[in-house]
């Protein structure tokens, strides 16, 4: 299970003494416990790896929100930080569909609900969530379906 995975993963950060890589996971466990007890489980359960993934979904985008924030400030010493402690977040996530599937999807599923104009742009987008979710980045499948109108 990832969530026992990551526990392990803060032992062997702190013997190796990598602070970069025992600070990320250390977040994500906080994260899990957060989780659990918002779901009104005990903190001592594991989540399943569905649930895991979407705690680290949520870690990674507000890492990359940060990134964004940080690069408007001029905070470059925080950004590569940031940026270090998302890539290890990122080897979590299952790998995300390149824009070109996207396209193709999206274009396959606006002549499947016989969508002709940009007024249902959103019932596409809806479709689409609903069918890519965890797969694609919602950033990547906003675009497309801009990009079809």
């Amino acid at each position: 299970m990832l969530h026992e995975q990551i526990k392990n993963n803060i032992k062997e950060a702190m013997m190796a003494k990598d602070a970069l890589r025992l600070q990320a996971f250390r977040a994500m466990s906080a994260a899990f416990t957060n989780e659990l007890v918002s779901k009104n489980r005990k903190p001592q359960e594991m989540l399943t790896d569905e649930e895991a993934i979407v705690v680290i979904t949520k870690l990674a985008k507000q890492r990359k929100d940060s990134i964004d924030q940080f690069k408007k400030g001029g905070r470059e010493d925080l950004v590569k930080a940031e940026e270090a402690e998302l890539a290890i977040l990122e080897t979590y996530l299952p790998k995300m569909m390149s824009k070109v599937d996207v396209e193709k999807i999206a274009k396959a599923k606006k002549a499947e609900l016989n969508i002709t104009d940009g007024a249902k742009k959103g019932m596409l987008m809806s479709a689409l969530m609903k069918d890519l979710k965890g797969k694609a980045d919602g950033g990547v499948v906003k675009e497309v379906v801009d990009s079809l109108f």
